[in-house]
């Protein structure tokens, strides 16, 4: 299996999941146009943050990757399936918080 293939996986069910919890959601459009620029705010840093701290690992050795398993697209010295997990969990993150049941009222509960 290649790198590639398995973040495929990881993206499509996390995709999936949010899809069930939008689809599941009563007031899904009020969610959506809320989200989306903290989504997009939250996609940039994790891409920022991604680029940079894989190159650190893998420039000191503690990531390696089997070239043959690789797309072979890198930003700096950082695989492009690299960038798959954290987008991954940008899209499971809020579907778990909608299926969980989660809402402003229950928020203000934990205080």
């Amino acid at each position: 299996m290649t790198y590639v293939t398995l973040s495929l996986v990881f993206l499509a069910v996390a995709a999936a999941v949010l899809a069930v919890a939008l689809l599941t959601a009563s007031d899904r459009r009020r969610l959506v146009a809320r989200w989306w620029l903290p989504a997009v705010a939250t996609a940039i840093a994790l891409a920022v943050l991604t680029a940079v701290f894989d190159n650190v690992m893998i420039a000191t050795g503690l990531m390696v990757y089997e070239p043959a398993h690789l797309v072979g697209i890198l930003i700096g010295g950082a695989p492009i399936e690299d960038f798959a997990y954290p987008f991954a969990g940008l899209l499971l993150l809020p579907a778990v918080w909608l299926l969980l049941g989660r809402t402003r009222k229950d928020a203000g509960d934990d205080q």
